[in-house]
Parts: structure tokens; C-alpha cells; sequence
């Protein structure tokens, strides 16, 4: 489905039932708009993992602008603030109360920008290995300096060089990275994985790329406007937003939850999928 907002056009897929029996009545169930990381995917990656969340709420998979199924449009507006925008007129359009917002890596600094600055429009906040600074970046390249192989630190370069300017090359990149991004890489899946999703290079050099917009990311001053309830999933292996983001998230939003799984790098929801839908569900009652 295709919502024409502001001055653009956003993809979203729609999983699970908004109206559920309950007895003699229909029971409204809560929704979540669940955002994707990159810049330069797409929501694909969530299915079918995140499927077992439609037994608790309606999900709404979201395409950022200019990635995905979403239209392309002017790049200058590549970028977080526009992201953030869009995801409030999305919910507008769509008629919709307070949101649970679940937002990994890059969405979820999306999603926490977009808790801050619209807090009345976030019930629940739902924050997976991300980061809220441009601190992560420096603390990526280390990392790949003491844990990658060569062929690792070549294609991270490139990322961090703006030179990812192909889908194949983003392609390539994920296959040497797999490892890094998930202690149970399997080769053979996420070979599937990357041929479904639809990767804009354009999205994640304008992000990454020296004086990209991630360089001047910081919402730690913001972060003390949230008011939803909020839960922070993170990997003790992760290696482009380490824990220790997760951690300082933890101390900026009044009342916060934290989760660190012990098994998982970046990709939770290869490394520990039941272990993070028990979480999710135990955290959304309503």
C-alpha cells in the first residue's frame, strides 16, 4: 500500500488484525509502525521474523523515503529530520492514535527522534541496537580495526568513504560483513536475504559519507522529551552500535527499560529470535 504524504510517497505492508474477538465485543489491539535500519534497505528483512508480534498488535512495515518500494524523489531529503516527518503525516494519514514505534539501528534513531519531538503521538518506544550520537561511527571503525579480516576493513572504508555506489557493491558489503553483523551468520540465508531486499545506495552514502548526515547526529539533548514507554534491545557483540550506546539511551530516557543479549550482534532477531519476540511481547500489554 502507498500513502501520498507531504511530498513524497511512503510504502507501507500491513501484518496482523486491528480488530480482534473478545467475547461479545471486537477488542482494538495496539499499532506498530516498525522501521527499518540502513539507510538503503527496506522493511523485508523483518519478515518473517517479526511475525509473531501480530499476535499482540497490528504491524505497519514501513519504507523510508527514497528506499524500499518508497518513491525516490529529491535526495537532498535523504535524511533523519525528513524520515521523521514522514512518519508522523504517515500516522495521520492513516487515522491513528498513540503508536508503538519499534525502530532498529537507523530506524531506531528515526523512531526516537520521532518520540521526542511528537511525544503525544508514542505509547510505546521500542529502540533495537541502535545508537542516539554520532559517536557510534568512531567506535564502528575501531572495532572493525580489532576484530575485522582485511577484506572486512576494505569494504568498511568504502562505507565510511561514501564509495558503496552500487547495489552490488552494497550487496558485496553485507556478504563480508554477515559475520560481524550476526554470530549465527549462515552464507546461504542471507544470501536470500540480500537478493529480496531492495538496497538504495544513494540512501546510505548520504548518510555515511564524510560530512554525511550521521556526523552531525546527536539527540541525546532531545532524549529527555520522551514519554512513551520505552524498551532498549541491544547485542553484547555488536560491533556498528555497541551496547554501550545502548546503555547511555538507557540513562537519557526517564524510566527506560534495558535488554543486552548475551548470544547477539547487530541482527537480534537472527541471533536470539525467540528470546527478542519474548521480550516484545511481555513488553506490550495493554
Amino acid at each position: 500500500m502507498r500513502a501520498r504524504i507531504r511530498d513524497t510517497e511512503i510504502y507501507f505492508d500491513v501484518e496482523g488484525m486491528g480488530l480482534v474477538p473478545d467475547g461479545p465485543r471486537m477488542r482494538e489491539r495496539p499499532v506498530a509502525f516498525v522501521l527499518h535500519g540502513g539507510p538503503g534497505g527496506d522493511h523485508s528483512g523483518f519478515k518473517p521474523g517479526f511475525s509473531p508480534l501480530a499476535e499482540r498488535m497490528q504491524l505497519i512495515y514501513i519504507d523510508h523515503r527514497g528506499q524500499g518500494r518508497s518513491s525516490k524523489g529529491d535526495a537532498e531529503r535523504y535524511n533523519l529530520d525528513e524520515n521523521v516527518e514522514d512518519l508522523e503525516a504517515l500516522r495521520q494519514y492513516l487515522g491513528l492514535g498513540p503508536i508503538v514505534s519499534i525502530g532498529t539501528s537507523y530506524g531506531g534513531m528515526v523512531a526516537m527522534a520521532h518520540a521526542a519531538r511528537y511525544p503525544e503521538s508514542v505509547s510505546h518506544l521500542i529502540c533495537v541496537v541502535t545508537a542516539a550520537h554520532s559517536g557510534f561511527l568512531a567506535r564502528a571503525q575501531e572495532i572493525v580495526r580489532e576484530r575485522g579480516t582485511p577484506e572486512q576493513q576494505r569494504v568498511c572504508q568504502m562505507l565510511w568513504d561514501g564509495a558503496l555506489d552500487t547495489v552490488e557493491k552494497l550487496q558485496r558489503y553485507y556478504e563480508v560483513m554477515g559475520p560481524l553483523y550476526s554470530t549465527t551468520f549462515d552464507p546461504e540465508a542471507s544470501h536470500d536475504g540480500r537478493r529480496r531486499t531492495l538496497h538504495e545506495p544513494v540512501a546510505l552514502n548520504k548518510a555515511f559519507q564524510p560530512g554525511g548526515f550521521l556526523h552531525r547526529y546527536d539527540l541525546r539533548p532531545e532524549l529527555k522529551r520522551i514519554t512513551a514507554r520505552t524498551l532498549i534491545l541491544a547485542g553484547r557483540h555488536d560491533w556498528i552500535c555497541p551496547p554501550e550506546f545502548s546503555e547511555e539511551i538507557h540513562r537519557l530516557i526517564p524510566g527506560s527499560d534495558l535488554r543486552i543479549f548475551e548470544r547477539s550482534s547487530h541482527s537480534i532477531r537472527a541471533d536470539e529470535p525467540q528470546a527478542m519476540m519474548d521480550v516484545i511481547k511481555g513488553f506490550i500489554v495493554y
